[in-house]
């Protein structure tokens, strides 16, 4: 790390040189929020080198059902097969790499029929039909749909685009464990809504991962939960995170903190008392609160722009209740989150400018820091300006 803020405040003008080296602890450098080469390898090594979240499980709740994710710019196809395991497919027929699906959402009938020329694929992806092409030379068994890894934790989908594919479970590390009271699997999605947000991707995850700007941005989070509580986990290769604790006599993250839903049934005493934040890399942000889950989904759109999808997760026992109510953990989270939206639009802003140098990091802005040192990583051959 040291090195590496040596070797680039060597690239900088002189007057900054003295500035960059007083302090190992520094943020990103402008470039990582800039430079459309550095986004382009970003999306390389990570959404493309790492198992990557596109929905959930009851999106494709019976066999057929699929619907399209659009990763790193890649068109990629959900669905589920006869025998109940989760597949993925580019979404590009093997004939003339036509897509097969224009929309976002869908059932197949039994089968995947491209629209252009009529070759047909099982829910498995084998080609079963492709009129015209007779022939001893032609073989069906030769032109499957284009796989991608498909795995589920959780009531999640996760897919795997790379090449060098490692098992889900190794990028989750411990957190199958760590965060079976909350049942995600069991939960059913409540409300979606989808931001878009003028800022690159990581200042987003440097957001989510620090709350001392809580009590300037966040007033009414600041009055349900004390900003300085809880405790960090030590970084681990596929995530970060840790928990905080509830202020006065709020039992939940809503407006007056009150608990209007059971708490999940899987908690034990002490998990009620807390919330979970996790950033799970690439794209994976979860929220786990004593009554439900909030989910955000991070797609880079540009290296200035980013779309976050935000899911309320609860438990359908509750959903089923006449008198239910989700809405205040909705506008809560609703209002928090364009606080946070905007504030990463000027941070982008800032760090656009040529009067941008890296500030240090303060002793309780660990978690950034630890994302900080897995981006210089991951990005030192583009940083040194190696192939």
């Amino acid at each position: 790390m040291a090195g590496n803020v040596i070797r680039v405040a060597q690239e900088l003008p002189g007057w900054v040189v003295t500035e960059v080296r007083k302090c190992c602890r520094r943020r990103l450098e402008g470039r990582y929020f800039t430079d459309p080469e550095i986004f382009r390898a970003e999306m390389e090594r990570f959404y493309f080198g790492m198992w990557v979240c596109v929905g959930r499980s009851e999106q494709i709740a019976t066999a057929g059902k699929y619907f399209v994710a659009e990763v790193a710019g890649e068109s990629v196809i959900v669905t589920r097969e006869e025998g109940g395991g989760v597949r993925g497919f580019y979404n590009v027929c093997r004939h003339r790499g036509t897509q097969l699906c224009a929309e976002p959402t869908g059932e197949f009938a039994g089968r995947i029929q491209c629209p252009y020329h009529a070759w047909t694929y099982g829910l498995d992806g084998r080609l079963l039909a492709a009129p015209h092409m007779e022939g001893e030379a032609f073989r069906k068994e030769d032109y499957p749909l284009h796989a991608v890894g498909a795995e589920e934790w959780e009531g999640l989908i996760f897919v795997y685009l790379g090449k060098e594919k490692t098992a889900l479970r190794e990028q989750l590390g411990d957190l199958p464990e760590k965060f079976a009271g909350w049942g995600m699997g069991d939960l059913r999605r409540y409300k979606i809504e989808k931001y878009e947000v003028k800022a690159n991707w990581k200042l987003i995850v440097q957001n989510y991962n620090e709350c001392l700007h809580c009590p300037v941005l966040h007033p009414a989070l600041n009055k349900v939960t004390n900003y300085l509580s809880g405790d960090n986990d030590p970084a681990h290769e596929g995530y970060i995170g840790g928990s905080m604790l509830f202020r006065g006599e709020a039992e939940t993250m809503s407006v007056d903190g009150v608990r209007r839903r059971a708490y999940l049934p899987g908690l034990n005493a002490e998990q009620r008392k807390l919330v979970l934040y996790y950033a799970v890399y690439p794209n994976l942000f979860l929220s786990l609160h004593p009554d439900y889950v909030m989910v955000h989904r991070l797609w880079p759109r540009a290296v200035d722009r980013t779309e976050v999808e935000t899911e309320w997760l609860f438990h359908p026992a509750e959903m089923a209740k006449e008198d239910f109510y989700g809405d205040d953990a909705v506008e809560f989270w609703d209002i928090t989150n364009k606080e946070d939206w905007w504030i990463t639009e000027q941070s982008q802003k800032g760090v656009s400018s040529r009067g941008y140098i890296p500030g240090p990091y303060s002793k309780s802005e660990k978690l950034p820091a630890e994302f900080d040192k897995k981006i210089r990583g991951e990005n030192k051959g583009v940083l040194r300006g190696e192939p």
